[in-house]
């Protein structure tokens, strides 16, 4: 196959964005109806002893990884050119990064995506929550808190033992090669998870299932069309390889908390000439569209606002707690908790670790304030 020329590879670079739109569009849709929500999942626990919500989540990273897994085996991507491929682990920045967002998208009464989907229907707390999330993201990306982050928290980090990845280190016991590591292990983590996600009978139906099948194709729609779609193996003017409209470079999937920064940084400079469209920003703009048209359609779209001060105030924190920690975690609760656990990344398992720990502490003192007034 000879080189593909710059017009070729423009078209194919807009066809990746348009295929992720479409992606997260259906998605969008499906969170609106669905109420599929991580922190609603951790909350209708907690406060409720519901594991529903909780289930679906779980059933949507078993599946992923079982997904991921075998694309690995089959030899469509590779693991080592994703975003979570890190040469060290930064420790602190990962699990403080983690409990911030946690504890954010309590106060915030959703992650980033929950809120892009509140927003769709309307809700213009969301906006202020957004607007929060852009603002200190793109601070802890490139201002002066960036400084901070890197030259205080990025070096308390540590070398991976066998690597990034818990399949290496299955590899590297066992003699297995790295695909065949990929996908015994994630063939088997999934199968653990289902077996808990279905042990509870009143969980076998449709309703309950289909959003976290759903959420799980969406996830791995993206890591195709990211990683095998829109991988050219030379571009037409460096040829170099690369990733087609990714802001890292590498293979990307679902992940919202940098893409909203982006958002904002285009809003403000786009006519600098060095802007572009990522694939993050379309998924982020897909799921606001998708909740929008679903919320018309659904007869239930409403202005809604603010009606108290204190409102206000948590949830604009909540949202610079999001935007610091999901840029410090590397990824929000969707970045890491679904397409960072489906790579069985160990940054991964440390982020998400951080964000379930931030949004039980965050849940036990809106109880204790709860029972104060």
């Amino acid at each position: 196959m000879g080189v593909m020329s710059l017009a070729e590879f423009q078209a194919q670079n807009l066809l990746v964005l348009g295929l992720c739109f479409s992606l997260s569009l259906a998605w969008g849709w499906l969170l609106h109806r669905s109420h599929f929500c991580t922190m609603g999942a951790f909350s209708d626990w907690v406060l409720m002893a519901d594991a529903t919500r909780l289930r679906q989540w779980v059933l949507a990273i078993a599946l992923s990884i079982a997904g991921f897994g075998c694309m690995t085996w089959a030899g469509w991507i590779s693991p080592l050119n994703t975003i979570y491929a890190t040469p060290r682990l930064n420790v602190l920045s990962l699990t403080l990064g983690g409990l911030l967002f946690g504890a954010g998208m309590v106060l915030a009464s959703g992650c980033v995506s929950k809120t892009l989907v509140r927003l769709g229907g309307g809700n213009l707390k969301s906006l202020v929550v957004l607007l929060s999330v852009g603002v200190f993201a793109l601070a802890t990306l490139r201002g002066l808190p960036a400084v901070w982050r890197v030259k205080g928290l990025d070096v308390w980090s540590v070398d991976w033992p066998a690597g990034p990845f818990a399949a290496q280190g299955l590899g590297l016991h066992w003699g297995f090669s790295l695909t065949d590591s990929f996908g015994i292990l994630s063939l088997c983590v999934a199968l653990a998870l289902l077996l808990w996600v279905f042990k509870d009978r009143s969980f076998w139906g449709v309703r309950q299932i289909w959003p976290g099948i759903g959420t799980a194709a969406v996830v791995l729609g993206v890591w195709w069309v990211s990683g095998v779609l829109g991988f050219v193996p030379e571009h037409p003017e460096t040829l170099a390889p690369v990733f087609l409209a990714t802001s890292s470079g590498r293979m990307e999937s679902l992940s919202f908390t940098a893409p909203v920064a982006y958002w904002m940084d285009a809003f403000m400079y786009f006519s600098d000439g060095s802007k572009r469209l990522s694939l993050g920003m379309a998924l982020a703009a897909g799921v606001v569209s998708g909740a929008w048209a679903s919320a018309l359609l659904e007869g239930t779209f409403r202005w809604e606002s603010f009606s108290q001060t204190s409102d206000l105030v948590l949830h604009g924190l909540g949202g610079a707690l999001m935007g610091v920690g999901g840029v410090m975690a590397m990824g929000c609760s969707i970045g890491q908790g679904l397409s960072g656990l489906s790579t069985l990344s160990w940054g991964s398992m440390l982020a998400v670790s951080g964000i379930v720990m931030g949004a039980l502490l965050a849940l036990q003192w809106q109880s204790w304030r709860a029972e104060r007034v």
